[in-house]
Parts: C-alpha cells; sequence; structure tokens
C-alpha cells in the first residue's frame, strides 16, 4: 500500500538506453512538526515485547499495511535499528557491542535546579563527582531501547485524511 503511492519513472540501470519502469524510492514526504506536537491527533504508546509495527496497526487501525503510518509518525527510517529489540535479540546485541556489558558506559548526577529527577551525564570519569551514580554499558543500550518504546500513533479518527493527504502529496514532491 505504502509504495504503491509513489510514482513509477522510468530508468535505466546499466547504461546502455535500456528502460525500465520503477518505482521511485527518492520520493518523501516529511509530516510537519506542528501535525506532529498535536496532542489531540495522537497517542503515546509503549512498544510491548513482540509488537511490530505490523501487529500495532492491526490492532489500531484494523489494517497491518498501515505500519508506515506508525513508522513515518516516529521517523523510522530503518526499522532493524530504530525499533525496540525483543529481548534475547538485545541482550546478544550487548554482548557483541562490549567486551564488558556490566561494565562503565559512564557517570551522572542529578540536575541541580528544576526537575531533579533528570539526570545529566558527566562522561566516563567521576573525579570531580565522587558521589556520581554508574551507569553500566547495559543499563545504557536498555534506556536507549526504553527510548525506543515510546512511540506516537496516530488517533485512528484521523488516518483516513492522513492517508489521502500522503497520497496527493507524494505525487506533488520534487524528487
Amino acid at each position: 500500500m505504502y509504495f504503491q503511492a509513489f510514482p513509477v519513472i522510468p530508468y535505466d540501470n546499466v547504461g546502455k538506453g535500456e528502460f525500465k519502469d520503477v518505482t521511485n524510492l527518492l520520493r518523501r514526504v516529511a509530516v510537519r512538526s506542528k501535525v506532529k506536537t498535536s496532542t489531540v491527533m495522537f497517542d503515546t504508546y509503549d512498544v510491548k515485547e513482540g509488537d511490530t509495527p505490523e501487529s500495532i496497526a492491526d490492532k489500531l487501525y484494523d489494517d497491518p499495511e498501515l505500519h508506515w503510518i506508525i513508522l513515518l509518525m516516529n521517523n523510522i527510517t530503518d526499522r532493524y535499528h530504530q525499533w525496540p529489540m525483543r529481548m534475547p535479540q538485545f541482550q546478544a546485541f550487548v554482548t557483541e557491542k562490549y567486551s564488558n556489558p556490566n561494565g562503565v558506559h559512564h557517570y551522572e548526577v542529578p540536575q541541580d535546579s528544576g526537575d531533579t529527577s533528570v539526570k545529566i551525564s558527566i562522561g566516563v570519569d567521576n573525579t570531580d563527582y565522587p558521589a556520581a551514580s554508574i551507569v553500566t554499558n547495559f543499563e545504557h543500550e536498555e534506556r536507549e531501547q526504553d527510548n525506543m518504546r515510546r512511540i506516537k500513533l496516530l488517533d485512528v479518527r484521523f488516518v483516513p485524511q492522513f492517508v489521502d493527504e500522503f497520497h496527493k502529496r507524494i505525487k506533488e514532491s520534487v524528487i
């Protein structure tokens, strides 16, 4: 459904004048910042273990083919690196990335003013901050995964209008 909206162009991939019709994958449509920050149009969702963009789209929009809306709304262009991993995959990733998953990734201290629950990274040296908390490599990567888990979902009421607008804009884009 997503790529069906893209225009088809003649393309000669060898340079011998033998053109084939191909989908123009260079076309892009961006969602306006104003739309993305609208609290009326979106709900926040925490991706659960095993959730995929397709399964979420199926549950929410009754159509797994609308998974592209979820990816587009969350600026996800690479679902293999920008989508939360399943736990076994995550553990293998951390083990492969770090020789010591429990080693120090960085230290952090609480912010002094405002929201003191916010932590500030001070890097890998805590000499000036002996009371700083250690964040292990595993904890750091786990936080990154948790940040990926919080996504925005377009309210189902706006999906038909959004899809129509996308189709219109993809045909208008310059590339």
